[in-house]
């Protein structure tokens, strides 16, 4: 299987955008997969999520600049078979940098084709940030899907739609002409409320199998787990949240197999 590139991405903050591309990450890895997370995130959650360190020069700000390799930012993470590309305060300001570069939206693209080619990574994932700017655009130029996190509340499915516009642009204007999105899965659920049942009837209703059989609880350890630099399996390996991502990088891994 080649190499396949994840850019998990919601416009919307606070939808468990980081949590998912920290603790999938993780769990693909523990499943054999050699994983490469990159965060492309300024706020650099997913860096320590991981236990790394945000060190000014050491994200992929630089590369997208022209300066040095993407694989000279590669980085151990205290999972075995699991790498990470970290983030820094300065990928603020690449914004306002790309938009003045030529091919603008294919940076990130041209940064990871050597990393790709190496094939020394089943899976990369990258974390967006949680908006649609250049930053995110060039990873969804780069990827070959989105994994789109919806939290579990009636305002779930309102970027839904201009999602999907904005992959159609991207698809029309040549500039990635297979990119779909890849899966959609449901998290914070609560089973417990009729609120979280309902929108989860709602979005599998609209977006049939589209959205993941598995849905990611809300728990207490979920959110304490990225204070500790340790994804859930690491941090608490027998807990409702650790069991929902394991059996969300099977439903992974089963999807990426049957697109081979």
């Amino acid at each position: 299987m080649r190499t396949r590139v994840i850019a998990v991405a919601n416009q919307k903050g606070g939808v468990g955008k980081t949590t998912t591309a920290v603790n999938l990450s993780a769990c693909l890895a523990a499943l054999g997969q050699r994983v490469l997370l990159l965060d492309l995130d300024p706020q650099g959650n997913a860096t320590s999520g991981l236990g790394l360190e945000k060190v000014e020069g050491g994200s992929v700000y630089r590369v997208l600049a022209g300066e040095g390799l993407l694989h000279e930012k590669i980085k151990t993470t205290c999972c075995e078979r699991l790498e990470m590309i970290p983030s820094e305060v300065d990928l603020c300001g690449a914004d306002v940098e790309l938009a003045r570069m030529d091919q603008h939206l294919q940076r990130l693209k041209m940064c990871l084709e050597p990393v790709v080619a190496l094939a020394k990574h089943d899976v990369v994932l990258i974390d967006c940030p949680p908006s649609l700017g250049i930053l995110t655009l060039n990873a969804f130029t780069a990827c070959d899907g989105v994994l789109v996190p919806l939290q579990c509340e009636y305002y779930a499915l309102e970027g839904i739609s201009m999602m999907n516009r904005v992959l159609g642009q991207l698809r029309e204007a040549g500039v990635n002409p297979l990119l779909d999105i890849f899966g959609v899965v449901m998290t914070m659920f609560d089973g417990r409320t009729k609120l979280s049942n309902e929108v989860l009837g709602e979005v599998r209703t609209l977006l049939g199998n589209k959205v993941f059989e598995t849905v990611i609880p809300r728990t207490t350890r979920l959110a304490e787990a990225p204070s500790f630099g340790k994804p859930i399996i690491q941090y608490d390996k027998y807990s409702a949240g650790a069991a929902a991502y394991e059996l969300l990088a099977q439903e992974t891994l089963d999807r990426l197999q049957d697109a081979a």
